[in-house]
């Protein structure tokens, strides 16, 4: 593990933006960080919480995976997603309000999940589970250039996103540890699904080898690019990685674009992890 630290703070080191991070080696249980209580811009990395709190809704009785839910035009305002450019007025349910919400980041659904859960209650359901330095602050994000404050938008930290991730993956055999999350062991296996359905794989799984499983969220920001997941390999989870950059430049000196510097980056950190851990 010290080996392995040293080599990703070098990889991050080596680039003009701030990146951090947090790793769990699932075999040994050991933990390392960088920057991993700093609070950053989450950007649909949020959506791994809101997913949650929705599905201890469902538990909790408030809401229903069968149910419909209507599109409305005034939640497609946004640029993430594919329901933007959809004819409003049409029906799905509220489970597959809640896969397009992570699988493509939609957040038409995304808008229309967090009014049904409550924002309150994403928060709530944050607070209660221990992360403590993530602030939900909307459905839908607003549109914000690069120099926003981190009180205009949501935050979180490695730390918080890693700490969840590794919540679901335990609630997923283990009844008790699913209550401490307000949901139930099936639910857990739902939500690790539904991550690892995920579409956008330009990050954490893009230099794994073909098929690798990732149950995983990314996350796009006006100034970071962001990734949160479990690694599998020969069917067990062999690592969590959660990875934020942030301030990337439009260019890197060389002419780079800053977006591809933070994908690259982001997949040489997995990739790392999985040569050293696996």
């Amino acid at each position: 593990m010290d080996a392995l630290v040293k080599q990703m703070n070098a990889l991050c080191d080596a680039l003009p933006f701030q990146t951090s991070w947090y790793l769990k080696d699932l075999k040994s249980g050991r933990t390392a960080n960088r920057l991993g209580d700093v609070p950053v811009p989450s950007a649909s990395t949020r959506k791994i919480s809101i997913l949650m709190a929705a599905l201890k809704a469902v538990h909790d009785g408030k809401l229903a995976l069968d149910q419909k839910v209507t599109i409305e035009a005034r939640y497609q305002d946004n640029d993430s997603g594919t329901f933007q450019h959809m004819t409003p007025g049409f029906w799905i349910t509220f489970r597959d309000a809640l896969v397009q919400m992570i699988i493509v980041s939609d957040n038409t659904c995304t808008g229309t999940v967090v009014d049904l859960v409550g924002l309150g209650n994403v928060q709530g359901f944050c607070e209660s589970v221990g992360m403590t330095r993530t602030i939900h602050r909307f459905g839908i994000p607003p549109r914000l250039g690069p120099d926003h404050t981190l009180d205009q938008v949501t935050t979180t930290t490695p730390n918080d996103q890693g700490m969840l991730l590794e919540m679901i993956l335990r609630g997923a055999s283990d009844k008790a540890a699913a209550a401490t999350l307000g949901s139930t062991a099936e639910l857990c296996r739902l939500a690790l699904d539904i991550l690892s359905w995920q579409k956008l794989k330009t990050r954490l799984p893009s230099q794994l080898p073909l098929g690798t499983k990732v149950a995983h969220k990314t996350g796009t920001g006006s100034r970071g690019f962001m990734d949160a997941g479990i690694v599998y390999k020969d069917g067990e989870p062999l690592f969590i990685l959660t990875a934020y950059t942030e301030h990337v430049p439009a260019e890197l000196p060389d002419g780079t674009p800053g977006f591809a510097a933070a994908y690259q980056l982001i997949g040489r950190m997995s990739r790392l992890c999985w040569d050293a851990l696996g």
